[in-house]
């Protein structure tokens, strides 16, 4: 296939915007890769900074895009896991150094030498994407293309929510921000019987209420109601058991600290749009409050949430908003800059 040519959406040099949709040769795929014909792809927070210039991607240029779903066309000379007309997602990982601490515990996510696909090697805003057989994972029957392209976020909320801490049943939680991310933790919550509070802004109103619909016990704009109030009334003064933060926003976040309960934990997924914060230590150090960061996943997320997103657990009709073909891939990506959707996929293939 090295003579065909494919269209993909590529970060062309850094800066703000700097993106194109080119047109390049079709990947061939070595001995253990895959060449998959993308379906569709979810636009990715990350992927609207390397737009705007703020993720310092160390590799241009690169096609974006690793929320992915397709159908194998053609299989390297070594594997043997897949098959042509195979349906699959991968995980982001491309290379690692396989030798690290955290490379022998299939902590994938921690190495240093770790190269993702779409933003060091090319990814699946594209006709076709290459991902190593070790890495991609069948699609359950029933999961359409559609749901499987949001495998990967899907994932990481798996990974901060039963990895990074021990989500219960019996848990009341706090989940800061209603965006993509903080629906998907309401709904793996809401799927072992914990209780939800979710807050936002007034501008979130919409989102706020679409988590209602997905299961969240309370909701709370935290322009209009006073948080602590809330949260202290349904916990007997203690406050909440586990924090998830997917907002990213320093003020909700130390909002937050005073309100968890003592000894308990705060999982920060969320990135700071700022490398330093001025944190609420006082409250960490004072209520002996876990504070863990959660970074992307790795392979022990995945099976579950592939489970999760064919059983029903995630709500893939309500959390899709729009879909656009690759070749209108700029009014996609001002879609989600808008910040009216929830996730915008971009369909590859007809």
């Amino acid at each position: 296939m090295s003579t065909e040519k494919m269209l993909g959406v590529t970060k062309t040099a850094p800066g703000y915007d700097q993106m194109e949709l080119l047109e390049l040769d079709v990947p061939v795929p070595a001995a253990d890769e895959l060449l998959v014909k993308v379906a569709y792809t979810g636009i990715c927070g990350s992927d609207i900074h390397t737009f705007k210039g703020e993720y310092k991607n160390p590799k241009t240029p690169v096609v974006l895009g690793h929320e992915f779903s397709g159908q194998v066309v053609q299989v390297g000379a070594d594997v043997t896991k897949f098959a042509e007309n195979d349906r699959v997602t991968s995980q982001t990982t491309f290379h690692v150094c396989n030798e690290c601490d955290y490379c022998l515990k299939e902590e994938y996510n921690l190495c240093s030498n770790r190269k993702g696909i779409g933003t060091q090697q090319n990814g699946s805003m594209a006709n076709y994407v290459l991902v190593k057989e070790k890495y991609a994972h069948k699609l359950p029957e029933q999961l359409s293309y559609e749901g499987a392209a949001m495998t990967e976020p899907v994932a990481c909320c798996v990974h901060a929510m039963y990895q990074k801490s021990r989500l219960e049943l019996k848990d009341t939680i706090l989940v800061i921000g209603p965006g993509p991310i903080g629906l998907y933790l309401v709904q793996i919550a809401k799927e072992i019987g914990a209780k939800v509070i979710v807050t936002g802004i007034t501008k979130d109103e919409h989102r706020l209420n679409l988590a209602k619909k997905m299961g969240a016990d309370i909701i709370v704009n935290t322009q209009k109601q006073d948080l602590a109030e809330v949260v202290l009334a349904e916990t007997n003064g203690y406050g909440v058991d586990k924090v998830y933060d997917a907002s990213g926003a320093i003020m909700a976040v130390n909002a937050a600290l005073p309100l968890t309960k003592k000894g308990g934990d705060f999982v920060q997924v969320g990135l700071f749009k700022d490398k330093m914060n001025e944190l609420d230590l006082e409250s960490i150090i004072q209520r002996e409050i876990n504070y863990v960061g959660s970074r992307s996943q790795n392979p022990y997320d995945w099976p579950i949430a592939l489970h999760l997103l064919a059983k029903g657990a995630i709500n893939i009709d309500e959390m899709i908003t729009k879909t656009f073909s690759l070749e209108n891939w700029r009014s996609a990506f001002e879609s989600v800059m808008s910040g009216d959707e929830i996730k915008v996929m971009i369909q590859s293939n007809e």
